[in-house]
């Protein structure tokens, strides 16, 4: 049975680090596929460009990871109404078998774990303020909320304890 965790929530939440430590948590089998890293790096583009182009191929590797893998993680921030495509191909790919989070940080939280980061350089507060969403809650997945008191290892923990208990 493959399961599908998603990783929502504003840049500088730790949903890369999350993703990246449940990955090798998980062990072999688990393919993660990071919203940036398709975006950025696979195809290059950005903005209204980047969210039409990069959709269309985590469509793919999202059905792709379905089929040849126990576990897909997807992370990033993946705005709601951006992404209503995918949320509803993973719906009907994965069915109950989804196991979605959603960091819901303070503005103010997220920009000091943005500065704890390697990358943080290549953009600031101002960019950062400008891709803010509040509250961008998924309408048709439910989600468990993060919050700003819970470490990296306890989300982890959390996040690795109700998938494996879905076995």
């Amino acid at each position: 049975m493959s399961r599908l965790i998603i990783l929502r929530g504003n840049s500088g939440s730790g949903k890369t680090s999350v993703a990246k430590a449940l990955q090798q948590k998980f062990g072999s089998g688990t393919m993660l596929i990071s919203h940036d890293v398709v975006r950025m790096e696979f195809l290059n583009v950005r903005g209204a460009e980047g969210i039409v182009k990069s959709e269309k191929l985590m469509i793919n590797l999202l059905k792709y990871g379905k089929d040849n893998s126990k576990i897909t993680i997807i992370e990033g921030i993946l705005p709601s109404n951006d992404y209503e495509k995918l949320f509803n191909v993973a719906r009907s790919e994965f069915g109950e078998n989804i196991f979605a989070y959603y960091y819901d940080l303070p503005f103010e939280e997220t920009l000091i774990r943005h500065y704890t980061k390697s990358n943080c350089n290549d953009f600031g507060e101002a960019e950062m303020k400008r891709w803010w969403k509040d509250k961008d809650y998924l309408a048709t997945i439910s989600e468990v909320t993060l919050d700003k008191n819970l470490s990296l290892e306890d989300a982890i923990e959390l996040i690795y304890r109700q998938v494996s208990a879905n076995e």
